[in-house]
């Protein structure tokens, strides 16, 4: 049986960690989402020293490393404030596998008390923040696509779409199959380079096919996948991380 998730009330302050493809490819995204919390009266620190969660070396079986990598994470968030993240896939390896990769050592308290304080930024935004947003944006067709890690670690296919069901101008269409993986996976699509574009090959065609003019997605290994995908194909649909988007159409 699942266990129910107890959403706190709005903080007065939260953590961020901001992901390695944010801070490396895309921290505009990293920055709207600063922007979004604090348009809602919260305070966003930024602890300087983060990395990695661990999560490649993780799902590449490499636990000793991945260990190690995540436990310079543990100290960096020592007030009991939630702890936010912009992506479905760090987050569901920071709450999902600290508890289980640092079971049996002296951090596993401290691992499973950070667990407890993550948060996935479209989660937070629809559970603890109650966002109400007024759509400033042209009307557009769009696509949502939720990572595995968000959908499934986390169960949280429903709150990007509610977001955008908030922006009265954009409609959001229902591409085929859409629980299925972009087939980025991290480094899985490194190891099984043909799967893994087969798989993004079948989900652009998906997106473009229900008639989408823009994707939108809350993991950027996701949107670098898919667009990357577009793109090679000359495709004019462009997508965006959900951050981004909820920031350009209602600033």
């Amino acid at each position: 049986m699942t266990a129910v998730k107890l959403y706190p009330p709005r903080p007065d302050k939260v953590y961020l960690f901001g992901t390695c493809l944010i801070d490396m490819l895309y921290p505009e995204a990293g920055l709207d989402a600063v922007r979004l919390l604090e348009r809602e009266g919260i305070e966003v620190i930024f602890p300087d020293d983060q990395t990695c969660c661990g999560q490649p070396a993780y799902t590449s079986g490499y636990h000793t490393e991945a260990r190690a990598v995540a436990r310079a994470q543990l100290d960096l968030f020592p007030e009991p404030w939630p702890i936010i993240v912009p992506s479905g896939s760090c987050g569901g390896m920071m709450r999902t596998h600290y508890p289980s990769l640092f079971a049996g050592t002296p951090e596993e308290a401290r691992a499973r008390e950070v667990a407890g304080r993550v948060f996935e930024l479209t989660e937070f935004l629809v559970h603890v923040c109650h966002l109400t947003l007024e759509d400033r944006g042209a009307p557009e067709k769009v696509a949502m696509h939720t990572s595995c890690s968000a959908r499934r670690e986390m169960g949280l296919a429903e709150t990007g779409p509610a977001l955008l069901a908030k922006l009265g101008q954009v409609e959001l269409v229902e591409q085929e199959r859409a629980s299925e993986c972009c087939g980025f996976g991290g480094t899985f699509a490194v190891r099984h380079p043909e799967v893994s574009g087969a798989m993004v090959e079948d989900k652009s065609r998906a997106i473009e096919a229900a008639g989408a003019e823009r994707f939108v997605t809350s993991d950027c290994g996701c949107l670098m996948n898919i667009a990357g995908r577009l793109a090679h194909r000359d495709s004019t649909l462009e997508g965006e991380h959900i951050a981004s988007y909820l920031w350009r159409r209602t600033s």
